[in-house]
């Protein structure tokens, strides 16, 4: 186990869908276990395997307080939303130092396949749901900033470039 190194916007892999897993493996689980060593080893509560360079449909997220609730997932596909919304400060280590605010459906129902290779139907709620929905974008090659208004995404891409920049 490993924690891998972070695709950095604009990478174009990052906007690239990635395809459905034929099956888990030992090499689906090696890689969720990376992922996870990854995601703990920053401030986030999620990841998608393309944001370290892994073009397969995995993700995993831990919203949990104590740190220990890891949900892995192949291939999630969102089954169900709530109509009611739920405002969230978003980021991405994709983008380092920026953030924006985003609504998104408060509950989801999500189907996946777990560790073991079967099929999994799943509620999420709250900072959950937000989560497990970002993971998604990204497994579609979408990064938050792609729900953001023209003006406020050219705004947040040029802070995250002079922050790049900066070094």
């Amino acid at each position: 186990m490993a924690v891998r190194p972070i695709l950095q916007w604009p990478d174009r892999r990052l906007k690239t869908p990635v395809p459905p897993l034929a099956a888990v493996t030992d090499e689906t689980r090696t890689t969720w276990n990376d992922m996870a060593d990854t995601m703990y080893a920053m401030p986030g509560v999620g990841l998608a395997a393309v944001q370290i360079g892994v073009m397969q449909r995995l993700a995993v997220v831990d919203a949990s307080d104590s740190r220990d609730g890891l949900v892995r997932m192949a291939n999630p596909e969102i089954l169900h939303a709530s109509v009611k919304l739920r405002a969230h400060e978003e980021a991405s280590p994709c983008l380092p130092g920026v953030s924006a605010r985003l609504e998104r459906p408060r509950a989801v129902t999500v189907r996946f396949l777990n560790a073991a290779g079967e099929h999994e139907e799943r509620d999420f709620t709250g900072l959950w749901a937000t989560s497990v929905q970002h993971q998604i974008d990204h497994l579609d090659g979408k990064l938050y900033i792609d729900r953001l208004k023209p003006v406020k995404r050219r705004m947040l891409l040029a802070r995250a470039d002079k922050l790049r920049r900066r070094g």
